[in-house]
């Protein structure tokens, strides 16, 4: 089945040298979902955006989001129809509830939604992301019923973890698709 692979960056986009940005020209069938203020995220906005991308895309859609964006596919998933989701990469969720691992302009992003996820997800983190602990990282996935998985000591997976084209995760996509492709028989 094709899938198309929907990007969906945190706060203040993933850009040149970003894993994200590398995937997004690496992968024919991949989209980027744009916001209008990557610095000052507002959530209504943000989900504003995400939905119209969503909708715009005619095939099933494989989410990769990073940080800011995991909690924003959270509460997306919430309160749309997931149908059209074949599956999600959520990649070092930024811990919005938490005043001493993320900054105030992304607050507004908080509570994380706790409710299982309605497709195949896993979670991504570091043992050393600035922005969430493992545990939190951990919690989250068990809530919303996603695999988990720690990747060792790479920071943020971020432009600053310098992961190029980011081989293990590739790898940990592939193993979700796996995950969708058995969900279906």
């Amino acid at each position: 089945m094709e899938y198309s692979i929907l990007i969906v960056p945190g706060l203040g986009d993933s850009t040149t040298g970003h894993w994200q940005d590398n995937w997004l020209h690496h992968f024919p069938n991949a989209k980027k979902v744009i916001q209008d203020n990557w610095n000052q995220p507002q959530l209504q906005d943000w989900l504003t955006n995400l939905n119209t991308t969503i909708k715009s895309i005619d095939t099933p859609i494989v989410i990769v989001a990073h940080s800011l964006a995991v909690s924003l596919v959270a509460h997306w998933s919430q309160q749309n129809d997931t149908s059209k989701i074949a599956g999600a990469l959520l990649v070092a969720p930024a811990d919005v509830e938490s005043p001493a691992h993320t900054p105030e302009e992304i607050w507004n992003f908080a509570p994380i939604p706790l409710n299982k996820l309605n497709y195949p997800s896993i979670v991504i983190t570091s043992d050393n992301d600035p922005y969430i602990s493992v545990e939190r990282a951990e919690y989250l996935s068990k809530n919303w019923r996603s695999r988990f998985y720690n990747v060792g000591s790479k920071g943020h997976l971020n432009f600053a973890s310098n992961l190029g084209l980011w081989e293990e995760g590739q790898e940990i996509l592939q193993d979700l698709l796996l995950q969708i492709a058995q969900n279906k028989k």
